[in-house]
């Protein structure tokens, strides 16, 4: 067995199916590419620009709300045109997009302007390739692929802002810019070389209805999306509001930080398919409240110590309800997205993700500083709960829906 495929089964910890292998790479070098990007953005905006922390913060609300938009229009077109073409299209386009960070100048409201654009190009492909997954394995099959991918976009989340460090201190602002550049081409040719223009479960003709009509109609997904917004909203208060607290109100270092953070990564890297592959005979309720719980609950100890076991054991709690939860969803979305609608209702799920970026550093932040950290941990231990019952109520819904798309299929 050479290395790489040794690395391989270490990582996914058995062979991946091949007609996923494209889709993995591609989750890969995006990531690499993404995150070599986004991690020094906000650096790049306040120490070239200028930029004040109020302007940066709402250039990014505005990047996040642009970004769930691109990413429903995305998927729905997708469906229409095929996914290949828009993962190319977003691919190639953030590629170009990529480089105009060298010609901008330092003009605050321009730069703004153009790192907000930046968020809704690079989302254009995102839930496509989500849909793909969904055209390229059968429905059994879907839950381990979504980990599958996952895995490789964590991965390369984690080797990207390394990557970017290096080439900062290689060439600066525009050796970072032209490297993510190179890598979001890598994806585009990796795309265009093996990513199939058919899936073997793709729709035989595209959809001959709005997507927007069906899913406005389909309550037991809308109420989904809701049971979602809330599992973002808490998600995205471990990556920037958890940080904060940290430092700001229990006095960690950044660099302490960055070390116990890492827990994370390389949980999801090691362990997401193990654990994925071991509750796959579990429902898909119990698995999302139990996720939703193990996500937002267990903030309520640094609320009593702080201390950095109890940070640690907060971290590891957190990501394996993360590591349920992510893939689940991912599934119950697949299988009750009628097969002509699967990117248009991918894209409408993946926008959710979009409003917790946006809002949970508005409201916990605010919360924070107005009523202080108990307050602010109170209030997402209850956004999890919420969010916990509603996706059990929904998933009852789209359990039914499921098995009636089974008797049809039959």
């Amino acid at each position: 067995m050479g290395l790489a495929r040794r690395l391989a089964h270490l990582i996914w910890g058995a062979e991946v199916d091949p007609a996923l292998r494209p889709v993995l790479a591609i989750a890969l070098v995006g990531a690499m590419s993404g995150s070599t990007l986004w991690s020094f953005l906000g650096i790049w905006a306040v120490d070239e620009l200028g930029a004040e922390p109020g302007q940066l913060g709402i250039a990014f609300l505005v990047a996040a709300v642009m970004a769930g938009v691109l990413g429903y229009l995305g998927g729905h077109l997708s469906d229409h045109v095929g996914r290949r073409r828009m993962i190319l299209i977003g691919q190639g386009g953030f590629a170009c997009y990529v480089l105009g960070y060298s010609f901008l100048g330092d003009d605050v409201l321009v730069g703004l302007g153009y790192l907000t654009l930046a968020g809704a190009v690079a989302s254009i492909g995102g839930s496509v390739t989500q849909a793909l997954i969904a055209d390229l394995v059968p429905k059994e099959k879907h839950e381990e692929a979504y980990a599958a991918q996952r895995v490789a976009s964590n991965l390369g989340v984690t080797l990207g802002p390394p990557l970017g460090g290096l080439f900062l201190v290689l060439g600066g602002w525009h050796a970072l810019f032209i490297g993510a550049s190179i890598l979001t081409w890598v994806s585009f040719v990796i795309g265009y070389r093996f990513v199939p223009r058919r899936g073997r479960y793709t729709p035989e003709a595209p959809p001959e209805r709005g997507s927007a009509g069906v899913i406005l109609r389909d309550h037991a997904f809308l109420l989904f999306l809701v049971s979602a917004m809330f599992a973002w909203l808490v998600y995205v208060s471990f990556e920037v509001v958890l940080p904060v607290s940290l430092v700001d109100t229990y006095g960690f270092s950044p660099a302490l930080w960055g070390f116990l953070v890492i827990v994370n990564p390389l949980a999801v890297t090691l362990l997401q398919l193990r654990l994925t592959r071991r509750v796959e005979h579990v429902p898909a309720a119990p698995k999302l409240v139990v996720a939703m719980l193990m996500m937002g609950l267990p903030f309520l100890l640094l609320t009593v110590n702080a201390a950095v076991p109890v940070v640690l054991f907060v971290i590891t709690v957190f990501v394996v309800g993360e590591m349920l939860w992510v893939p689940t969803s991912q599934s119950i979305v697949a299988g009750l997205a009628p097969a002509d609608l699967r990117g248009a209702y991918m894209g409408a799920f993946g926008s959710t993700g979009a409003v917790g970026f946006a809002l949970a550093p508005f409201f916990g932040l605010q919360t924070g500083e107005r009523y202080g950290d108990v307050a602010m941990w109170g209030l997402f231990a209850v956004l999890a709960i919420v969010g916990a019952v509603l996706g059990a109520v929904a998933t009852r819904g789209t359990a039914r829906a499921l098995r009636t798309s089974a008797v049809l299929d039959a």
